[in-house]
Parts: C-alpha cells; structure tokens; sequence
C-alpha cells in the first residue's frame, strides 16, 4: 500500500463520506493533504507530483466520496487557489485555501471592464491608497458568478504614471462590503450566469494585497494561464460536446448517414488530439505554472465546442428549436452539457470570448511561442493617463 492509499483510507475511516456533511469532508481532505497534493504541507498539499492527485479522485470516486463543487466554484479551484499560493502571504494562504476547497466561500473573478476586455491591461478600475487600506472605484463586467460569490480576485489600476502593464496591482476582494454592487447581464440563452460589478469606494486592506504593488499583470497572468488550462481540461475521452455527439450516433441509427459520420470522425479525431495534448501540456505543469501554450488549448477547446455543438443541431435539426420560455434565470453553476443541442449550441458562443477572446489567444501563441514579430502597439511606453481613452 502506497503511502497515498494508505492516506485516503484513513480520511474514509474517520470521515464516512455517506454520512459527513461534504464540506466537513472536504475540510479533512485539505487537511490531510489530498486537496491538491502538488500543494506544499500544510496548504491542502504534500508536494508530491501534480499527476498524483488522479491516484487520490479515484480512490475517492471509488469510495462516493463527496467532490469539490467545480461548477459553482470553478473561478476559486482554477484560478484564485494557484494564484494566492504563487504570490499570496502564508496568511492569505492560510486563511482562503480551507474554505476555497471546501466550496464553504465561492469566488468569482473582477478583471474585465467595459474599456478593457481583450484588452485587460488596460483597466481602468482604480484603487488608491489611505492608510492601511485601498479605497476602489470602477466597473468591471462579464462576472462569471458574482451574485453567488463571497470574494473574489481583483485586478484594479494603482499608478497611471507608467505603462500600463507597469501600474497595475492585484487584490482579494469581499463581496458582501459596502459598495459592492452586482448587476445581472442576460445573454443570448435567456440566462444571466454573467454580471457587471460596480465598485464604489470599496476599502481593501492591504493585508488582502497578493502581490507587490505595481506586480498586478505577473500576478494576473499565473491567474489567465491556470484559467485557460481549466477551461480546455478534459482529460477523459469523449468528454464535453464530442461525447454527447457520439453517445447520439450510438443509440440513433435515424441520424447516421455517409457524411454525418464522415463529420463526426473529423471532430472526434480533432477532441482526441486536444485532449491528448491537454495531458501533455498537464504534465509540463509539473515544472512549474502553466505558460503561453495554455492560450493555444484554450482556442482549441473553444473553436469545437462551437463545431461540435452546430454538428449536433445538423443531426437533428428540429431540437434547436425546442427551448424554454427565455425566463431570465441567475443560475448557481454547474455544466451546461446536460441542456439540449439548441441551448449548447447558443452557449457554445461564448466560449471564444470567455478566458481570453480567440482572437487574443491567436496573438499569445504568435507572439511568445511561435516568435512572430508582434502587432504594433501605439500605446507602448506611454504612461497610462497619457492614453486616448
């Protein structure tokens, strides 16, 4: 028995996961270390190999054990734990990871703004020092979960006298302070799963500061790559649209036909390859935080699903037009794959927006891993409050 089994049978003998609340569950898991076993000890962790950590979900799943709750808290799994335990004091690490992993505090993310989309260096959202605190103004906008969250990350603009990638820093956020205002955005779905977040005199300690004042784009791009690697995870075979698609062709012999199946090959094939090169790019993890190449996964993942999910509609045309009556609903998470093809498909849009437009994950791959010669930047080198706004 490897230490690691013997670690998960011990959490299942003191904590029966068919009778343990599943947050007091996972509290033990965190603190036995089989959160995350690439995190140090102490921090959810044992500092083991990252791949690791599939050993410990399976024995898990096995057992029904409870999971973390990767819908509704996707934001803090994915992107704020990695980032706090990169740059964050051992106090924030000590105070957020628990519950983060334990989905008791559910995190969404304050990045981009009306101004600043593709563009997220461009911010405009201030914070401006007064003792020990920063007071912020701004607006941010397309907030995955904000009217569930209790905190979240937040990229706000300290110094307009530099560049702008140079006066940037980044914070932690509460949710429920004074002046914190979150609004619903409804989108194409009928659905408002996204928000727009106003941010009026909001006092952050500088205590909840991750980073060094200024550091705020370093920090935020350890958070956009473990983002992007989230959103092309799919590590089992015909996971997501592609194993829908499939699962139809099986057990519907009225939707097979020559060129549907030759359809269906190109874009299986096409999965596979992205899911084989996810587990690749995965196991580089293992050096270190996930760089640029995440941006070449990212647009992957979101050209299929949009391919995928168009392909479902063509095998059966009629369910596109089948939907509910377009009530505005403030969904609490969870994955849209159990709705129906003219849902996906309509869903399926954002996908090239979300995480980084496809457009700007083109430029990353160009730029820092193919070495193209970058698009000219008329605002390089200009101090932030010398930019036409």
């Amino acid at each position: 028995m490897t230490d690691l089994q013997r670690r998960v049978e011990e959490l299942l003998a003191s904590h029966d996961p068919q009778t343990t609340a599943p947050a007091d569950f996972l509290g033990a898991q965190f603190d036995a270390g089989l959160a995350w076993v690439h995190f140090p000890q102490g921090r959810g962790g044992l500092g083991l190999a990252r791949g690791r950590q599939l050993e410990v979900d399976a024995l898990l799943d096995a057992a029904g054990a409870p999971r973390p709750d990767v819908g509704r808290n996707s934001i803090g799994l994915g992107m704020a734990a990695p980032t706090i335990l990169a740059f964050g004091t051992q106090e924030l690490q000590e105070r957020y990871l628990r519950p983060l992993f334990a989905c008791e505090e559910i995190w969404c993310q304050l990045f981009s703004e009306p101004g600043a989309g593709s563009d997220l260096a461009g911010v405009a959202t201030r914070a401006v020092p007064d003792g020990d605190e920063w007071v912020v103004d701004g607006q941010k906008v397309w907030t995955s979960g904000a009217h569930n969250a209790d905190f979240a990350i937040l990229l706000a603009r300290t110094d307009t006298s530099v560049p702008k990638h140079a006066g940037m820093t980044y914070f932690l956020v509460d949710m429920t302070d004074p002046g914190v205002e979150v609004r619903p955005l409804r989108q194409i779905t009928g659905e408002a799963e996204f928000n727009e977040v106003f941010l009026s005199g909001v006092r952050v300690p500088d205590t909840h500061r991750v980073g060094k004042v200024g550091e705020g784009w370093r920090v935020a791009t350890t958070t956009l790559n473990n983002e992007r690697v989230a959103i092309g995870a799919g590590s089992e075979r015909e996971a997501g649209q592609i194993g829908l698609v499939t699962q139809r062709w099986r057990e519907d012999p009225a939707v097979r036909t020559p060129g549907t199946h030759a359809d269906l090959m190109r874009w299986w094939v096409e999965t596979e390859v992205t899911r084989l090169a996810g587990e690749r790019l995965r196991q580089g993890l293992e050096a270190g935080q996930p760089g640029p190449e995440s941006s070449a996964m990212k647009l992957a993942f979101a050209h299929q699903a949009q391919q995928v999910s168009a392909f479902a509609l063509e095998l059966a045309p009629e369910e596109g037009l089948e939907y509910h009556d377009w009530t505005m609903v403030r969904p609490e998470g969870g994955s849209f794959l159990g709705h129906g093809p003219g849902y996906r498909y309509l869903r399926a849009k954002g996908n090239s927006i979300e995480g980084g437009t496809s457009e700007i994950m083109r430029n990353v791959i160009a730029e820092r891993v193919l070495g193209l010669p970058p698009d000219h930047r008329p605002d390089k080198g200009i101090a932030f409050k010398d930019v036409p706004r």
